[in-house]
């Protein structure tokens, strides 16, 4: 498996918010394990999942889906999921669909605790 083909997840912590931040390539190849990385991440966050993506430059439609299905199963357990940061390719693939609308889409971590 390439370099190109992992995804890594940081614990981190922006203005005293917990924030996963991804980077790699969210794909076919990775996704199955990345669902299940970042449910268990969210079953320690009390309200809300905030995933830093601005080191994520490709996603493609596994990608997607896989963000997609976090985002139903956290708010099944009456939490937020808050994408931060999201690169151009990134940001595209998500307004093609018009899954931009769909998710919380934030530039900084300031702007997360919005509507």
């Amino acid at each position: 498996m390439s370099s190109e083909s992992e995804v890594k997840i940081e614990h981190a912590s922006l203005n005293g918010q917990p924030v996963l931040r991804l980077h790699g390539h969210v794909d076919l190849h990775n996704s199955p394990q990345l669902r299940t990385a970042l449910l268990v991440a969210a079953a320690d966050m009390p309200t809300q999942l905030v995933l830093d993506l601005s080191g994520v430059e490709y996603m493609d439609s596994s990608g997607v889906g896989t963000m997609v299905y976090v985002k139903r199963e956290v708010e099944s357990r009456g939490q937020r999921l808050i994408l931060l940061g999201l690169q151009p390719r990134v940001r595209s693939v998500l307004e093609i669909t018009h899954l931009d609308r769909f998710f919380t889409i934030r530039d900084r971590i300031d702007d997360a605790d919005g509507p």
